[in-house]
């Protein structure tokens, strides 16, 4: 194995230019999506949230290289080391923070090179290039000159990649069941409530709604504990509304000087400043910081009503919203508005319905969540030379 900079893995490294390309108007023909940081998550590229370009911004966008499949796309600033690989029939060009990188075939393989940079050894580098006193970025130089660790030859590199590919090509397969079990929840719900009338019920009079805050983070003694924290960013970056892990915990001592509770599994997490209406059902007990409105029904089954009902209502609360700096939903306004709501029996039927559909798309989603500890457990092991690449091969035989 070889020490190498990323430059010599790479036909083109790119940047991108550093504005944001307008979205196409209404009714103008689009030709690709326009992929910012926030559209890479996990690493994969979410053209979900992305925004259409016209023919215009995109070959603007694309003079310094028209990315193609194979293709990688690096975040280089808020936040630094998201990775995501371009898919056969993507169409896109970059947003602000990104760089893209074209794997040199005669020296790196696509699939490889994409792991590679999602692995801890490699995304630990390029933290720690990052500079800034504001907001940590990478400059262009600093990620061509990245020297790159125990690369393989590309013989070795394609092998790796593709065993690893096929857990991939299995989360890939989660998340799409994942995504169209809540889709059906959705069109269920649509369906259940279409013929409903506003009663005289509101958020605040059928569940308990509360809030969160954050400890003080002059306070050592507050982090770090064993009770997870909920922020806005976790709830983002989720593909599907399943939360199992928090990037920061809180001890016992932060939580007694923290405005939120521990909240139960399965409440219902919405986000409510600058970001409104990205929503979460934790399968872990959490607190949440200030940013968050938190639900908990008074059953099961007004669970799934009301969850359903909060994501259909998003731009009416966005509407609600104010604030000079970022808008923010306040509780007040939330737990005032008015809610469709049905007899108890067909409260029962609806949630008899989608239960099983989340329960579908939270069993992918954790079993996502053990094929991406396997996938970077088996790259570490290959990268030092601790398991050969056919017992690696047998593993994920067995895992998918």
């Amino acid at each position: 194995m070889n020490e190498l900079t990323l430059a010599d893995l790479c036909e083109l490294v790119v940047d991108c230019k550093n504005r944001t390309p307008p979205e196409a108007a209404p009714g103008e023909r689009t030709v690709g999506f326009a992929i910012g940081t926030p559209h890479i998550i996990n690493g994969r590229i979410r053209l979900s949230e992305a925004k259409l370009v016209s023919q215009e911004t995109f070959d603007t966008w694309t003079a310094r290289a028209i990315p193609r499949a194979g293709d990688i796309i690096l975040t280089r600033e808020a936040p630094v080391g998201r990775v995501g690989r371009i898919e056969e029939g993507m169409q896109i060009c970059l947003g602000q923070r990104t760089m893209l990188l074209r794997p040199n075939m005669l020296r790196s393989d696509s699939r490889f090179l994409h792991y590679f940079l999602l692995s801890p050894a490699v995304q630990d580098l390029l933290h720690a290039q990052a500079s800034g006193s504001t907001v940590a970025h990478l400059r262009v130089a600093q990620v061509r000159d990245l020297k790159l660790p125990s690369v393989p030859n590309v013989d070795e590199q394609r092998r790796i990649g593709a065993a690893l590919g096929v857990l991939d090509d299995k989360i890939a397969v989660n998340e799409r069941i994942a995504v169209t079990a809540l889709e059906l929840s959705d069109s269920l719900f649509a369906q259940a409530a279409i013929s409903l009338d506003f009663s005289e019920e509101t958020f605040g009079s059928v569940a308990t709604v509360a809030g969160g805050g954050t400890p003080s983070t002059k306070v050592d003694d507050y982090w770090g504990g064993v009770f997870s924290w909920t922020t806005p960013s976790d709830v983002t970056a989720l593909l599907s509304p399943y939360l199992f892990e928090t990037s920061r915990s809180i001890t016992e001592h932060g939580l007694e000087n923290c405005a939120s509770q521990l909240y139960p599994v399965q409440s219902i997490f919405m986000t409510s400043r600058a970001t409104i209406g990205a929503f979460a059902l934790p399968q872990i007990p959490a607190a949440v910081n200030q940013g968050f409105i938190v639900v908990i029904p008074s059953n099961e089954d007004m669970r799934w009503w009301l969850l359903h009902e909060m994501r259909s209502r998003v731009d009416e609360m966005i509407s609600l919203a104010n604030g000079s700096t970022f808008l923010e939903l306040s509780r007040k306004n939330f737990k005032a508005m008015q809610i469709r709501l049905p007899e108890a029996p067909e409260i029962a039927a609806f949630a008899q319905k989608v239960a099983p559909l989340h329960a579908a798309a939270i069993t992918s989603a954790r079993e996502n969540r053990n094929l991406s500890t396997l996938r970077d457990i088996l790259l570490s092991q290959l990268m030092s030379g601790h398991l050969r690449v056919k017992d690696a091969e047998k593993i994920v035989e067995d895992h998918t």
